[in-house]
């Protein structure tokens, strides 16, 4: 019996009493069931409250109070005192003695006192022996696509970047807990102007294929290298040297054709960009399913038959007139503008703009046409997984089996919110090709199921402080963005190096006899779990000022902190030695201290916690669970005694309780992508 269960019993024996009573009849048991069950907001007011009276009290023509005082005297408690005895009459209750008594408050509400002796014993037995504790079907197998990352491949990943890592990968891991068939994407956009920008600096303004190192040089890798030196420093000198400009316009118009020499030069380079901005996202524990190739949708005729459709439900336009002349546009059905402003799809040159490699590839995602793509295996990632890739070439696809990439149930894409009004126009389209709502059955269902997701979140930026130490002036703002274009980011790379060392430094110290490899493995762990839960702990809604100095920190409201409290926990399980065993039943009743009846009722609401941040797309709720699992444990610690306990028995079922605390800490470090450590 988790929390969930327990808000059951007492919904169904709430339910039960008010039908007894005449509260509720028969004829209108629909409306009458449509009453809140919760926490209560202060303890003195018991561990649940209902506020069912309030929603009988217009209907019943009495005071919320006398409702719910007749409720607690006539039916409630005689139920929960005698229920041997009226198990026949409520027989489809599980056993109430998980409840001590009801209570009227003047407010109106029912209030309940839970049995901690009994859900205790209930809840910690459950988390001891499942090892699929907290998992919760909601998602009954339906197939939810996830497209997250697809960061240019010009450049290495910067901070900003690792937010929507994080966060799609915490949401695969949340998904998949929760019984969804979940396949992760990560879109290449291999033939956009930041590709040009590096082809031009590579091919026509001389920069050497690889950068220049001397022996008092560390190696640069690759994807920061074509980031920090080539783009930064090609879009400087277009201002300086104006035929580079028209050299970018070229090479624009030959990746597009995918036999010319520079679209395959495009390919090689790209194809190196991306392998080394894997080996960021793979450092960070995320993983994917397939990559899809920007230049693939062209080549392999989507984008074509996209754009064909489009034109025949009346969706893409020629623009005849105004400053979009000769341009193809997206327009409303009833020949309005899309928000402020029509959208250009394709220019009057005949290239296309960025919305118009959305949405073709929107509509490959969900299953609103056949697929026209062969796959390949491109590598086997960090956790044995293989990830695909996908190709035009049908003989990189003989004697693969590979799974099916296109969901018609659910399509979640993870971009930051400043590309909101774009995703609500691929968000139109795709609703505007659905089939027409008719009376057959099928149609409906087909049309209702198809849910396209836009999971916005605000942008990174860097706080002054930090600003100040990468030497840039911002004068008086608190914060500036980061830009690539202009070179004004953190690497993402740099920042984990950087949480290493820090880690490393605070390792060693505690661990002075550990080996350098075991000092490592623990410091990278560490600063994994650092950025992990700094990156998930903030609402999706704020803007984060990324500083240096606070992410570096291991004290406080960060990932490492909870890390030590599951290191503490298995550190006092490993001194108890043979005093404790976890197949011994243990007396709960004796579990009768505040802060431990507090730290069993917040181990038992993990699938509740969990459905919450799966239904709002919200990995937020699953962190400040975790901290405040954590916060609750250390209290626990420091207030009461463990292993100084001089009562064995007391002694053995504190220790069930630290136990379970530390698998239910660690089921809930396999959703955010934190790694439990023994000692640190």
């Amino acid at each position: 019996m988790t929390f969930r269960h327990l808000l059951k019993v007492v919904r169904e024996l709430i339910f039960l009493s008010a039908k007894n009573l005449g509260y509720i009849s028969e004829e209108r048991e629909e409306d009458e069931e449509n009453f809140d069950i919760s926490d209560s907001p202060r303890k003195e007011f018991g561990d649940i409250t209902c506020n069912i009276a309030f929603k009988l009290s217009k209907s019943v023509k009495r005071r919320p109070y006398e409702i719910a005082r007749d409720m607690v005297e006539k039916e409630l408690n005689p139920h929960i005192k005698n229920y041997q005895k009226n198990r026949s009459q409520i027989s489809m209750l599980p056993a109430l003695d998980v409840l001590v008594s009801a209570e009227a408050h003047p407010a109106g509400y029912i209030n309940f006192r839970v049995n901690y002796a009994v859900l205790g014993r209930i809840i910690l037995k459950e988390i001891i022996t499942n090892p699929n504790y907290g998992s919760f079907d909601i998602g009954n197998g339906q197939h939810v696509i996830v497209e997250h990352t697809s960061v240019n491949p010009n450049k290495a990943l910067h901070v900003g970047h690792l937010r929507n890592v994080i966060l799609g990968d915490t949401i695969y891991r949340m998904l998949k807990a929760t019984n969804h068939k979940t396949t992760v994407l990560n879109y290449v956009d291999d033939s956009g102007s930041q590709i040009a920008d590096i082809v031009v600096g590579f091919m026509f303004a001389g920069f050497p294929l690889e950068p220049k190192i001397d022996s008092n040089t560390a190696i640069m890798k690759f994807d920061q290298y074509c980031g920090d030196e080539v783009y930064t420093k090609i879009n400087r000198m277009y201002d300086i040297h104006p035929f580079l400009s028209e050299k970018r316009k070229y090479v624009l118009k030959e990746i597009e054709d995918p036999k010319s020499a520079i679209a395959k030069f495009a390919a090689d380079i790209t194809l190196r960009v991306l392998e080394n901005q894997l080996k960021t996202c793979w450092r960070v524990k995320a993983r994917y399913d397939l990559l899809n190739f920007e230049s693939h949708i062209v080549s392999s005729g989507l984008w074509s038959s996209t754009l064909g459709m489009l034109r025949d439900r009346g969706l893409l336009i020629l623009e005849n007139n105004g400053k979009n002349k000769g341009c193809w546009i997206v327009r409303t059905r009833n020949g309005g503008d899309v928000e402020e402003a029509d959208k250009v799809i394709l220019r009057s040159d005949g290239t296309s703009t960025y919305i118009a490699k959305d949405i073709p590839y929107a509509v490959w995602k969900t299953g609103l046409v056949s697929d026209p793509f062969s796959y390949r295996k491109f590598a086997e990632q960090w956790d044995g997984s293989i990830l695909w890739s996908s190709t035009t070439n049908d003989s990189d696809q003989k004697g693969n089996t590979f799974p099916d990439f296109q969901s018609r149930n659910m399509t979640i894409t993870i971009i930051d919110s400043r590309q909101s009004r774009l995703q609500n126009i691929v968000s139109y389209i795709l609703s505007s090709l659905k089939p027409e709502v008719t009376n057959d059955k099928t149609t409906v269902e087909k049309r209702n199921s198809n849910d396209y997701i836009h999971m916005g979140y605000e942008a990174v930026t860097i706080s002054a402080q930090t600003a100040h130490m990468l030497g840039l002036d911002i004068g008086e703002r608190e914060f500036m963005h980061m830009s690539g274009r202009r070179g004004i980011y953190i690497n993402a790379d740099y920042i984990l190096d950087r949480l290493h060392e820090k880690a490393y430094d605070e390792a060693k110290k505690r661990n002075p006899t550990l080996s350098e490899n075991s000092l490592n493995e623990i410091a990278e762990k560490i600063a994994i779990a650092s950025v992990r839960y700094y990156m998930n702990k903030h609402d999706l809604n704020k803007i984060i000022s990324f500083d240096i100095v606070e992410s570096l920190s291991l004290d406080g409201d960060t990932g490492p902190y909870l890390q030590y409290s599951y290191a503490r926990a298995q550190r006092i399980l490993e001194k108890s030695g043979q005093l404790y065993d976890s197949n011994v039943e243990a007396d709960f009743e004796l579990l009768n201290e505040n802060s431990e009846t507090d730290l069993i009722k917040l181990l038992s609401k993990l699938d509740l916690v969990l459905e919450d941040s799966v239904v709002t797309l919200n990995p937020k709720t699953l962190a400040r669970y975790a901290h405040e699992l954590a916060t609750t444990f250390n209290f626990y610690y420091e207030k009461i005694p463990i292993l100084k306990e001089k009562n064995r028995g007391t002694m053995q079922a504190r220790l069930v309780l630290v136990d379970a605390f530390g698998i239910v800490l660690k089921n809930v470090f396999d959703l955010l992508g934190i790694e439990a450590l023994r000692r640190m």
